[in-house]
């Protein structure tokens, strides 16, 4: 969970997030950089009082800023680049979960496992224990093993939703009559809250995303107690 006045993003918990986290810094570190060379270059030339009306071209200058962005444009394309093949879809998913966007609730389908169906409800301010989080707590969590691939469908019974956890990287839009797909890989346990990213409606910001990683062991016999 981010804290108050947070300007970052919050802690990274999928490899994804890592991932996208590091190339933010990365990209930018080289931003502020340029942004440092080229106020100087103003400041320098606002405080010149030298001037020579006959120059025509300069053409070692224009060689330079020519080809110094495209060589900054290419070290930002490559992570870039990267980050994206990392983001793509995963090929062997150890557990597949659908998850339907409603106004104004999400449900959750584990299609691994016989019967494993619920609904994901806000829980309502008066019915909070000490330690929730207000408007992002649910009633029924989306339970994931940990450390292992996780995929997921997503789609949407009336309008478009979106469907966004941020430490985990994923914001994938629900649209009515298509099934999208994206997957992710929880690095440590905890629970990551998100909500939709998509107007859908008058309760649009009362429907949030909780998504709890526990261990291999704990999430079979979560399975097994909701069978009962």
């Amino acid at each position: 969970m981010p804290n108050w006045g947070q300007l970052t993003f919050q802690d990274a918990a999928s490899s994804v997030m890592l991932q996208l986290v590091s190339f933010h810094d990365h990209t930018l570190l080289i931003l502020t950089l340029v942004l440092t060379v080229v106020g100087y270059a103003l400041l320098v030339l606002m405080i010149n009082k030298q001037v020579n009306r006959y120059i025509l071209e300069a053409q070692t200058v224009e060689t330079v800023w020519t080809i110094l962005p495209a060589l900054i444009l290419l070290v930002l394309a490559l992570p870039s680049l990267r980050t994206l093949y990392i983001t793509d879809e995963i090929s062997q998913p150890s557990i597949t979960v659908k998850t339907i966007g409603h106004q104004w609730y999400w449900s959750y389908e584990y299609t691994d496992f016989m019967n494993v169906e619920m609904d994901s409800y806000m829980m309502p301010t008066q019915d909070l224990m000490p330690g929730d989080y207000r408007l992002l707590e649910v009633d029924n969590r989306m339970v994931v093993p940990m450390k292992l691939e996780v995929r997921m469908l997503i789609t949407a019974a009336d309008v478009i939703h979106s469907w966004a956890v941020p430490a985990l990287g994923v914001k994938v839009d629900a649209v009515p009559g298509r099934l999208n797909q994206i997957g992710f890989t929880t690095t440590q346990p905890g629970i990551f809250y998100g909500q939709c990213s998509e107007i859908c409606g008058a309760n649009h910001s009362f429907m949030p995303i909780a998504v709890e990683a526990i261990n291999t062991n704990s999430f079979m016999k979560w399975v097994a107690n909701f069978n009962l």
